[in-house]
């Protein structure tokens, strides 16, 4: 198979997995609103499956890259399929790199739904614990951390 049809083929590919990708991002938010846990991990399981092949799929693009002429250091890949005048080719880089920017800004939303639930479920385990909730002070990463004056709600 020549090297622009390998091309070709591994772009066909990537824009059909991103969007099983994106397809799966929405059911993970619906997941999360709804702490469907057990769907939650299947679907992590899959999304795992289809990113290790994206990340193998991007080896290969840039090996078949090289051996059309592309050398890593001269910029983007998509600049060199352009100014080779491959159009079918550029189109359907375009359209897969369109496809990754939407499964990134939706990967995104969800980690900070993720991050919005770890944080309640922090403070929840603090007042369940009876440490105060006034003495927070932010750590090294910007996040909340207690300092412990405890009082026992209850003992037996």
């Amino acid at each position: 198979m020549a090297p622009i049809d390998e091309l070709k083929h591994a772009l066909s590919q990537d824009v059909q997995q991103l969007q099983e990708l994106e397809d799966i991002l929405l059911k993970e938010k619906t997941c999360l609103a709804s702490s469907d846990i057990r769907a939650l991990d299947a679907l992590t399981a899959e999304k795992n499956q289809l990113l290790s092949e994206i990340r193998e799929r991007a080896k290969q693009k840039i090996r078949t890259l090289v051996a059309m002429g592309y050398r890593p250091d001269s910029g983007e890949p998509s600049r060199f399929i352009r100014s080779a005048g491959l159009t079918e080719l550029y189109s359907l880089w375009k359209e897969a790199d369109v496809k990754m920017s939407v499964c990134q800004t939706l990967n995104h939303n969800n980690g900070r739904i993720m991050s919005h639930l770890q944080k309640r479920l922090s403070r929840l385990t603090d007042i369940f614990r009876g440490a105060t909730a006034q003495q927070k002070l932010y750590g090294a990463k910007g996040e909340h951390t207690s300092v412990s004056s405890r009082t026992i709600l209850a003992s037996a």
